[in-house]
């Protein structure tokens, strides 16, 4: 394995800033998702994969929850409490075998679409096993690894904090190399975090698009940094609709400008989805008289900009012709592209080869898709994707049924993930490749499913859990915006 030096120094300033500030590892490891293009090292002899930093903080999560004095006590009661476990734990073996049979049982019989390290791109070919097989499957059930040492780790008090705490970083870091990223080609400096994209995979960094720059941020290109501002956007907004915190306003606001300067198609069309929900919240709210004062602010903002607009366009008839313009190659007319076409034969050849294996599927890594369901049926076969539905039930659920009973802050950090999560999968819908929703989805789901059992909970710990999250309230809500140098709000 040739290991990334700046993969290696980015990894020790999280852990740094980590444990100076005394929070846990697991803060460290959703902050490092920021940083979407920096590997920590190459292993040749799995095809050059290049793992990225976060499985670095995913393994010591893994062995900081494992290395605990009654431990499997605190396993047995997490399987005993929470079904899901057992559903991870089953898709994890049922992934990893069929990662490893499904190619070579099918070998010949479809073809799949493979990413090559050699400068071939993505190009069809007949099923055949690959290396992306083990990596990619290696990732899952690390994933699931990890959904598990949430679980446990959530039992004790102060975790639910430092999942909030890391939240926040993550974005804040996201912000921060997405307007460095933005300066650096509006300037004529060119791509200027080329130097920690360590990644061995194509970037797509520097690209302009109906005159504007994309925007990648940290990441490999301009859909993955969409994606994941999008995620941002829904996790800070309902932080603030739930709270009212000023610094999760601020930061949303700053999410909301980068994802329509991103260009990404995937941005624009899951922003539009996402904003059904808030639509209908705020007419159920009109046609209740119970409009909050969150909603009032946003329908407040609507008249002054569209005021600006319309005299922006009496004053400077074309002023907006590059917007117009923007809309119609990233929106429009992006089914009709050569990209466009593209992903959609991926799509068409992946629902394919899932028939061609009677519904069994080509196995994890086998293939690509441009689509997260299309991806889940086409590499993990009806089975896989019966028992990835019932997860996904369980998150949609989020905390209905038992909110009233829970503190105000649980409920607001895990309702804040949830759409975090929910939002991350509307971008991979419309993109990702892979059938794995990754920890993104599955630390929420965590939160969720054992936020769940706080207000049903007799024992010292759940109590201590939700003491110490109201005690963190206070003493910690000026600790990110003192090291960025925002105005004080709860965190």
């Amino acid at each position: 394995m040739q290991i990334s030096v700046v993969g290696v120094l980015i990894c020790a300033g999280i852990l740094a800033l980590v444990v100076y500030m005394r929070w846990s590892i697991i803060a460290a490891l959703i902050a490092s998702l920021a940083f979407g293009a920096t590997a920590i090292g190459t292993i040749t002899s799995l095809g050059g994969s290049s793992p990225l930093i976060f499985t670095v903080f995913d393994m010591l999560l893994i062995v900081a929850a494992l290395a605990r004095r009654g431990i499997w006590r605190e396993i047995g009661s997490v399987f005993a409490r929470i079904g899901a476990a057992w559903i991870v734990c089953a898709l994890m073996i049922y992934v990893s075998i069929g990662a490893l049979l499904f190619p070579r049982l099918f070998a010949g019989q479809t073809s799949a679409f493979v990413s090559s390290r050699t400068g071939k791109g993505v190009y069809e070919a007949a099923l055949a096993p690959v290396s992306a097989n083990i990596s990619q499957a290696g990732y899952f059930v690390l994933g699931g690894l990890t959904f598990l040492a949430v679980c446990l780790l959530l039992q004790r008090s102060g975790t639910l904090a430092d999942i909030r705490r890391g939240f926040f970083l993550w974005f804040t870091l996201h912000v921060s190399m997405g307007i460095l990223d933005l300066l650096g080609k509006v300037s004529g400096a060119g791509d200027i975090l080329a130097p920690i994209r360590s990644a061995n995979y194509a970037m797509l960094t520097q690209v302009v698009e109906a005159g504007f720059w994309r925007i990648a941020g940290a990441f490999s290109e301009a859909s993955a940094f969409g994606g994941a501002s999008l995620a941002g956007l829904a996790f800070t907004y309902t932080y603030w609709r739930k709270t009212g915190s000023k610094f999760a306003l601020g930061l949303g606001a700053v999410l909301f400008v980068l994802l329509l300067l991103s260009t990404s198609s995937t941005a624009y069309v899951g922003l539009a989805i996402v904003s059904v929900p808030v639509v209908f919240s705020i007419v159920k709210s009109l046609a209740s008289s119970r409009l909050r004062s969150g909603e009032a602010l946003l329908i407040g903002l609507l008249p002054p900009l569209l005021l600006s607009a319309m005299a922006a366009s009496l004053l400077y008839p074309h002023v907006f012709d590059p917007v117009l313009q923007l809309v119609d190659s990233t929106v429009i007319n992006k089914v009709t592209s050569a990209s466009g076409q593209e992903r959609s034969y991926w799509n068409y050849k992946s629902l394919q080869s899932f028939f061609d294996t009677g519904g069994l599927g080509v196995g994890l890594g086998s293939s690509r898709a441009s689509s997260w369901p299309i991806a889940l049926l086409s590499q993990l076969g009806l089975f896989g994707t019966a028992m990835m539905t019932v997860l996904l039930a369980m998150l949609v659920r989020g905390l209905r049924g038992v909110r009233s009973r829970i503190d105000p802050e649980v409920d607001a950090i895990a309702s804040s993930v949830r759409a975090c999560a929910l939002s991350g999968l509307v971008a991979a819908t419309l993109a990702s490749g892979s059938a794995d929703p990754g920890i993104v989805f599955l630390i929420p789901l965590a939160v969720v499913l054992v936020s769940r059992l706080l207000p049903v909970e007799d024992d010292n710990v759940a109590g201590a859990a939700v003491r110490t999250l109201q005690h963190s309230r206070d003493s910690s809500e000026h600790v990110i915006q003192s090291q960025i140098g925002t105005v004080p709000g709860r965190v």
